[in-house]
């Protein structure tokens, strides 16, 4: 027996009714098919999975899992090995004709999965959810993330432009910057704030944009957000960076760390992000959310994890919980 998925390209796809192996060939869709409770179903993970802490102490079968793509190249004959149900890719794989013919070859359906907005992330939740029998954890994790926004967007959706916060992300290295198109300049604009970089002159390298430390010196943030602690440890410390506000004024902040790194590209925290972002820039306007109980709620709720109050703490440090390669 087979379902019909339809996947974020449009294509459709025949997936097995029962799915009970799951290869995820990058970050967010293990993420995904974790926090729709299907962990213990992968037999194929990104590297990156094994090292992060949390997620492999609920799921101790991700440590030993295959990894079939490995620097943006398919193993075929060790996807056809693991031999999973369904196989779930992102739209870059299929950019590429070698990597297409291999997976046409194989036989095996693959999905492909991908966004640049938090409605398309949530749209593709759903299409793993569907794929992998978990429409229910999928719709209700969809209604937690737009319970986020809607909570946030009461307090500074009618935010006048002129008393918005300025703020420039880092994202994973200290000039990394958040480009117009992608699901960062999605949240920090439902955060309330003016992201600098959105909409700037940016320098592309490779997949992920730049900005020139004399562009962020004359954007001037008035806070900063890392995710790295590398790039946290650069920006407070570094002579070139003393002039900008947010250092001057220590507001230069790391985001907190907990399955994976929050507001993160292939973060499935994206809400968790949202709404720590918007305390964190505006907090007497969110006196009223306490991050540890959110914390603690989220983790409980999607991934069945009893946090104690040093692990959360932990996560809003923005802890090292993922082990260096």
């Amino acid at each position: 027996e087979t379902i019909t998925v339809t996947d974020s390209i449009g294509r459709t796809v025949e997936v097995p009714e029962k799915v009970e192996k799951i290869a995820a060939l990058y970050s967010f869709a293990g993420y995904a098919v974790c926090l729709l409770g299907s962990g213990n179903d992968l037999v194929g993970v990104p590297g990156g999975l094994q090292r992060d802490v949390l997620l492999v102490e609920i799921f101790p079968n991700i440590a030993n899992a295959s990894t079939p793509r490995v620097g943006g190249t398919i193993n075929i004959e060790e996807l056809l090995r693991i031999d999973p149900d369904v196989v779930l890719v992102r739209k870059d794989t299929v950019a590429d004709d070698r990597e297409v013919e291999k997976l046409d070859k194989s036989g095996l359906p693959y999905i492909v999965v991908d966004y640049s907005t938090m409605e398309e992330q949530r749209e593709a939740i759903l299409i793993i959810g569907k794929a992998i029998g978990k429409e229910a954890e999928a719709t209700a994790f969809n209604n937690y993330y737009l319970g986020i926004i809607d909570r946030v967007s009461q307090i500074v959706g009618d935010m006048p432009e002129e008393d918005k916060i300025t703020l420039h992300h880092s994202e994973n290295q200290a000039t990394r910057a958040t480009h117009e198109s992608s699901l960062a300049a999605d949240w920090t604009r439902a955060a309330g704030v003016i992201n600098v970089s959105v909409g700037g002159d940016l320098e592309l390298v490779g997949n992920d944009y730049y900005a020139s430390i004399e562009q962020i010196l004359l954007w001037d943030p008035e806070v900063i957000i890392v995710n790295e602690s590398t790039a946290y440890s650069l920006i407070t410390g570094h002579p070139q960076w003393s002039g900008i506000s947010a250092v001057q004024n220590e507001k230069v902040y790391q985001l907190p760390n907990g399955i994976s790194r929050w507001g993160h590209p292939g973060s499935v925290e994206t809400p968790l992000a949202l709404l720590w972002t918007a305390k964190t820039v505006y907090p007497d306007l969110f006196t009223h959310v306490d991050m540890e109980q959110e914390v603690h709620d989220f983790y409980k709720t999607f991934f069945g994890m009893e946090l104690d109050d040093e692990m959360i703490a932990t996560v809003l440090r923005g802890g090292d919980l993922r082990e260096d390669k």
